[in-house]
């Protein structure tokens, strides 16, 4: 195993997805990607996203991306990607195009009757990537 993808967002369950993957990529000398995907889908109105509120979007993931760097040892090789649209979408899509061998990501902790009514993230990136996931509660 030689690279990780990991999502990150800032919440809770991204936390404890971050150091498990910390912990795995000093284990195996891995490289971790972190990936932050600015959920534009969520807030354009009329298909309009202003230039003012995606730049404020990337300027956010930038900080959190940053957060997950300054997170995990020293010793451990990062990359950074930034992305924009559906997350479930881009983290398999990521994933695919930097040959990830694993995905560790954080768990929104829907219950599964709302689980199955809304969807979420992880079960769609567990249903599509090509890879390992690993969903960290």
């Amino acid at each position: 195993m030689q690279k990780i993808l990991v999502p990150v967002d800032g919440s809770d369950s991204s936390e404890r997805a971050l150091d498990r993957a910390s912990e795995l990529a000093v284990a195996l000398k891995a490289k971790l990607i972190f990936l932050y995907v600015a959920n534009v889908n969520q807030l354009a109105v009329n298909s309009c996203l202003s230039a003012e509120l995606l730049e404020a979007m990337n300027k956010a993931g930038d900080v959190i991306l940053t957060h997950a760097e300054e997170r995990v040892s020293e010793s451990i090789e990062t990359e950074r990607v930034l992305e924009t649209g559906s997350p479930a979408s881009a983290i398999v899509d990521v994933a695919e195009e930097c040959e990830a061998d694993m995905i560790i990501m954080g768990s929104r902790g829907l219950g599964l009757v709302k689980g199955v009514l809304l969807g979420s993230v992880s079960q769609y990136v567990v249903e599509n990537a090509k890879c390992a996931v690993m969903v960290v509660k």
